[in-house]
C-alpha cells in the first residue's frame, strides 16, 4: 500500500488537488501496518487513519469503526493510539458504523463517560436514538448527560457563528452563468471526484477562475463568486461542488470536501439556492452593479451592507430566508435538519419546553377563507394537512426518489455521509441513462457499484439499455404525490416533483421527506385550439416567448415559481403533459402541475400496472418495493380522485396562452433555451446534425420524423435517433420504423440521454444543429456548436431538407404527411394492449 498509494499521491499532486479517500482495502492494510511494531513515521500513518477516511457507512469506514473498537475492547493493539484516543476517534465520524460502537461503550462501565462526549457531536442517529433513551431509562447518568446535551444543542453551539464580518475578495462573471459552465457536461464522468471536477470550473467560459480563486485562497483572503445572475440548469449539485471546493473550508476528518464560501448575485436559480444552503454556503441575492471584479469587500450581516474597502456602501442585502445563519453555522441545511429533530427528541424525552436556540423559521399562513391552488393542496396532503401556502416551511412526505448515473456517485457519497443503511422513501429508483450508450470501463463499474448500492438500500435499480430517468419516474409515480428528481427535468405531470441536487436527494431517499420553503405559482391557462401543424413543443417555447414579452427586461416570471396548467390540458394524454412539466426546468420554474382528466391518468396508471407486472417477472430488484408500489397504484384505480384547485384559489400570477395565436413554429435559437422566435425569424439556416431524443420525445414523435423521411433521404450530415425507453425502442422495432429510417441513413442508439447531455456522445465541433433536446447552452451537445430547439415535427423536416425551412415549407410536408396519419402516429404507448 505505502508505494502505491504515495505513487497516487503523486500523480494527484501533479494535478493540483488532494489523492483520492482511501478504500477499504487501503484502510485494511493500513490498520495492518499501524498494528506493527516501530514505524519510520507514524504520523504519517496516523495522519491517514484520522483524515483520509470518508465518513459515515462507506466500506473503508467500516473497517475503522472496527479497527477503533478493537483497541477499545484489547483485541487490538496499537502503540500510536490508546483506547480513550480510539473512542475519540470514532466519535469524529459522522455516523453509521462507528454509533453501534459507542453505544456498547456508552452501556459500559469503563468508557461509558468518554461515549458519552463522544456521541455528543453526533446527530446521525435515526432508530438508534432509542438505545440512549432506553439507557436512561435504566438509570444510566452518561445517557442522560447525552441527552442534555442533545437537548441544549451543543452538537451546533460549539460550532463558530457565522462572523459579523466577511472580508472576501470579488470574483465577478457578468451576464448568466448557468451550471454549464460552472460544471461542463463533457466532464460529468468526474463529478464524484470534486477536487478533480473542480478544475474544469469555468474552463469554456472563464477558464481563469481556479487559478484566480486559488491565488486568492493562498493570499489570506477567499474568494466570493459574483454574478448577475447564476445557476440557472442542470447539474446544480457537481457546480455547487466545485464553486464550494474554490470558495469554502475543509470539513474536519470529511476527506476532498469542503462547505461554506460565499455567493451573491442579482438572481440565484431557486434549487441552486437550496442546494448551496444544503452544503453550508452563504448565498446573497441582492444588486450587484456596484460590486466589481478584483475588489475587496466587506460584508457586514449586522448592517445588512456590503461596502468597498473604503468604507462606502455598494449595496445592500437581506438574508432571506432569516435561517441563513443557521445553515452556515451547522455546516448545511441538511444536518441541521436533522440536527434540529435530534435536539427536539432529547427536549421530549427530559420534559423540556421548545427550545429557544435556532432562528426560527418564517411560517405565514393565510385567510382561512382562501382557496387552494392544486399545488397548495398536493403539498398539503404530503404533509397530512389541507394546504400548504407560500412562504410557509414544510417537511412534505416523499413518494419516490429518482437517481440518474452522472449524478448517482455524489448522492450515493451523500447517503453514506448520511449513515443511511436502508431507504425511508417508498420508492426510489436509479437509472444508468446518461452512460449506457458508450461505456467506459469506469461507466461498467459504475453501473455495478450503484445497482448494489441502491439494492441493498432497499432501492429499485434500472438496467442500462432500460432509457431516461424522467419516462421512468413518470411511469412510477401515483397521483397527487410528491416526487424529487437528482436532475433539473424531475417534474411529472402526476403529482407535483421537485429537482434537487445529490444532497437533497439523498436526504429525500434516506428520511422519506424534504424540507420545502412553499414557493408561489403562476397559473397558465391554455385555451383554444391549436393550428394546423402546431405542437405541444411550439406552445412550450410559446410560453416562453409570451414571458420574455411581459417580463420586459425583468426577471423571469417564471423563476422560483410552481407553474400550474390547466384549461386544455385536461385532453393531453400524460405522456403529453410531460413535455409541458418538463419544459419548467429551462424556466427556472420550482415546480410544475397538470390539470389532466380522472380517465387519462387511469388509462396511463392501467398501464403502468402492466410494465410493473413485466418488471417482477424480468427479475427487477428490489421486488417488494414494486410490488408494494403496485399495489398502491391498484388501490388508487379501485377509487380514482384527482385534487382539483379552488376557484378562489390566489396566484401570484395569471397567463393566459391562446393557442390559435401561434401562427407558426416557434424555436429557440442560439445558445439559450429561452431566447425564443418564430421559425419565420431564422430563415435558411443550413444545419449540419439533427437530434431527435431526450425526455421531451415520446413514441410519436419518431413515427412523425419516420413519416416525414418517407420517400426521401436526409439531407444533412448526421441524424441521431435516440429514442427515451426500450419499450419506446422496442415498439417502434416491431412496427419497422427504427429501420425504416436506418435506411434514410438515420444514426440510431440505444435508448438514453445521449447528445442531449454530451458527456459522452457529442455532435462535430462547431457543429449548427437542430434538436429537440432540453437545453441549447453553449457548448453542451459539441464545442462551439450553434444549436436550435424545437418539435420533433420539424427537426424530420430539418432533417429531410438540410436547413430550417420557412413556414410555408413545414406546413405543407406537415399537412401532407402528418395530418392524414396522425391517429397511427400518436398512438401511444398502452402496456395493457401490448404485453397482455
Amino acid at each position: 500500500m505505502n508505494v502505491q498509494y504515495k505513487e497516487h499521491v503523486a500523480v494527484r499532486r501533479l494535478e493540483g488537488v488532494p489523492p483520492l479517500p482511501l478504500t477499504a482495502g487501503q484502510v485494511r492494510e493500513l490498520c495492518r501496518i499501524l498494528t506493527t511494531g516501530s514505524l519510520e513515521n507514524p504520523e504519517y500513518y496516523l495522519e491517514l487513519l484520522v483524515n483520509r477516511v470518508p465518513a459515515g457507512v462507506d466500506a473503508a469506514a467500516e473497517v475503522k469503526s472496527a479497527f477503533l473498537a478493537g483497541i477499545v475492547r484489547n483485541e487490538v493493539e496499537c502503540m500510536l493510539i490508546t483506547p480513550e484516543y480510539a473512542i475519540e476517534l470514532l466519535g469524529t465520524m459522522v455516523g453509521g458504523y462507528n454509533v453501534d460502537y459507542l453505544l456498547e461503550f456508552l452501556a459500559g462501565e469503563r468508557y461509558a463517560a468518554l461515549a458519552a462526549e463522544a456521541l455528543k457531536g453526533i446527530t446521525l442517529m435515526y432508530d438508534k436514538f432509542a438505545v440512549v433513551r432506553k439507557l436512561l431509562e435504566g438509570g444510566s447518568e452518561e445517557a442522560y448527560s447525552l441527552l442534555q446535551s442533545w437537548a441544549a444543542a451543543e452538537w451546533f453551539t460549539s460550532r463558530p457563528a457565522l462572523p459579523p464580518i466577511l472580508e472576501r475578495m470579488v470574483y465577478k462573471i457578468s451576464g448568466e452563468v448557468n451550471n454549464d459552465d460552472l460544471s461542463p457536461p463533457k466532464y460529468a464522468a468526474t463529478r464524484a471526484d470534486i477536487p478533480l471536477h473542480a478544475l474544469t470550473l469555468g474552463e469554456d467560459r472563464f477558464p481563469e477562475a481556479i487559478l484566480r480563486l486559488q491565488n486568492y485562497r493562498e493570499s489570506g483572503v477567499s474568494a466570493a463568486f459574483v454574478g448577475d445572475s447564476v445557476g440557472v440548469g442542470s447539474s446544480r449539485k457537481s457546480a455547487v461542488n466545485s464553486l464550494i471546493w474554490a470558495l469554502g473550508e475543509d470539513i474536519p476528518y470529511v476527506p476532498n470536501k469542503r462547505r461554506g464560501g460565499v455567493v451573491i448575485a442579482g438572481s440565484i436559480a431557486p434549487v441552486f439556492f437550496n442546494t448551496l444552503e444544503d452544503c453550508g454556503a452563504l448565498p446573497i441575492v441582492c444588486d450587484v452593479a456596484a460590486v466589481q471584479d478584483g475588489m475587496k469587500i466587506i460584508i457586514d450581516i449586522n448592517t445588512s451592507e456590503i461596502r468597498g474597502e473604503g468604507g462606502e456602501v455598494l449595496t445592500k442585502f437581506t438574508l432571506n430566508p432569516p435561517t441563513l445563519p443557521d445553515t452556515y453555522r451547522a455546516g448545511g441545511r441538511i444536518p441541521l435538519l436533522i440536527g434540529k429533530s435530534v435536539t427536539q427528541k432529547a427536549r421530549e424525552v427530559l420534559g423540556l419546553g421548545e427550545e429557544d436556540i435556532f432562528i426560527k423559521a418564517q411560517r405565514v399562513r393565510g385567510a382561512s377563507v382562501q382557496g387552494f391552488t392544486l399545488a397548495q393542496k398536493i403539498i398539503g396532503k404530503a404533509c397530512n394537512c389541507a394546504a400548504v401556502l407560500p412562504t410557509e416551511v414544510c417537511e412534505p412526505k416523499i413518494g419516490a426518489v429518482a437517481s440518474q448515473d452522472v449524478t448517482g456517485l455524489m448522492t450515493r457519497d451523500e447517503l453514506t455521509e448520511l449513515a443511511c443503511l436502508k431507504f425511508q422513501a417508498p420508492l426510489t429508483i436509479q437509472s444508468f441513462c446518461h452512460t449506457a450508450a458508450y461505456p467506459t470501463s469506469k461507466d461498467l463499474e459504475t453501473h455495478e457499484i450503484l445497482t448494489d448500492f441502491f439494492v441493498q438500500r432497499d432501492g429499485v435499480a434500472l438496467r442500462p439499455g432500460d432509457g431516461i430517468i424522467h419516462s421512468w419516474f413518470n411511469r412510477l409515480l401515483l397521483p397527487d404525490q410528491v416526487g424529487i428528481g437528482g436532475d433539473s427535468h424531475a417534474h411529472s405531470p402526476l403529482g407535483l416533483s421537485f429537482p434537487a441536487g445529490s444532497g437533497l436527494v439523498a436526504y429525500a431517499a434516506a428520511l422519506g421527506s424534504m424540507p420545502l420553503k412553499m414557493p408561489e405559482s403562476l397559473l397558465v391557462s391554455l385555451e383554444g385550439e391549436l393550428r394546423e401543424g402546431m405542437v405541444l413543443r411550439d406552445v412550450v417555447n410559446y410560453i416562453s416567448l409570451k414571458g420574455s414579452e411581459l417580463a420586459a427586461g425583468r426577471e423571469s416570471l417564471f423563476s422560483g415559481k410552481i407553474l400550474e396548467f390547466e384549461g386544455v390540458t385536461s385532453e393531453l394524454t400524460v405522456e403529453q403533459a410531460f413535455e409541458l412539466t418538463a419544459s419548467a426546468a429551462e424556466r427556472s420554474a420550482a415546480g410544475c402541475t397538470v390539470e389532466l382528466s380522472e380517465t387519462k391518468v387511469k388509462e396511463y396508471l392501467q398501464s403502468n400496472v402492466v410494465l410493473l407486472r413485466r418488471m417482477l417477472e424480468s427479475g427487477y430488484q428490489q421486488d417488494a418495493v414494486l410490488r408494494g408500489r403496485l399495489v398502491e397504484i391498484e388501490a388508487w384505480l379501485a377509487s380514482p380522485e384527482l385534487l382539483r384547485r379552488d376557484i378562489t384559489a390566489e396566484y401570484a400570477r395569471k397567463l393566459r396562452i391562446e393557442l390559435d395565436r401561434i401562427v407558426e413554429p416557434v424555436i429557440a435559437a442560439p445558445n439559450n433555451p429561452n431566447n425564443t422566435c418564430w421559425l419565420s425569424e431564422q430563415q435558411a439556416v443550413e444545419i449540419d446534425e439533427v437530434f431527435v431524443g431526450s425526455c421531451l420525445t415520446n413514441i410519436g414523435h419518431f413515427r412523425a420524423v419516420n413519416e416525414i423521411l418517407q420517400g426521401g433521404k436526409i439531407g444533412v450530415k448526421e441524424l441521431w435517433i435516440v429514442p427515451p425507453t426500450r419499450m419506446d425502442f422496442e415498439q417502434l422495432q416491431e412496427e419497422g420504423v427504427i429501420d425504416s429510417l436506418r435506411a434514410a441513413g438515420a444514426r440510431v442508439e440505444i435508448p438514453g440521454c445521449s447528445a442531449c447531455m454530451g458527456n459522452q456522445a457529442r455532435v462535430q465541433d462547431n457543429a449548427r444543429v437542430f434538436s429537440t433536446s432540453t437545453k441549447n447552452t453553449s457548448n453542451r451537445m459539441g464545442t462551439g456548436a450553434k444549436m436550435y430547439l424545437g418539435s420533433a415535427e420539424l427537426a424530420g423536416v430539418v432533417a429531410l431538407l438540410g436547413q430550417i425551412p420557412t413556414p410555408e415549407e413545414y406546413l405543407e410536408i406537415f399537412s401532407r404527411k402528418i395530418t392524414p396519419n396522425s391517429e397511427r402516429i400518436y398512438k401511444y404507448l398502452d402496456f395493457s394492449e401490448l404485453y397482455d
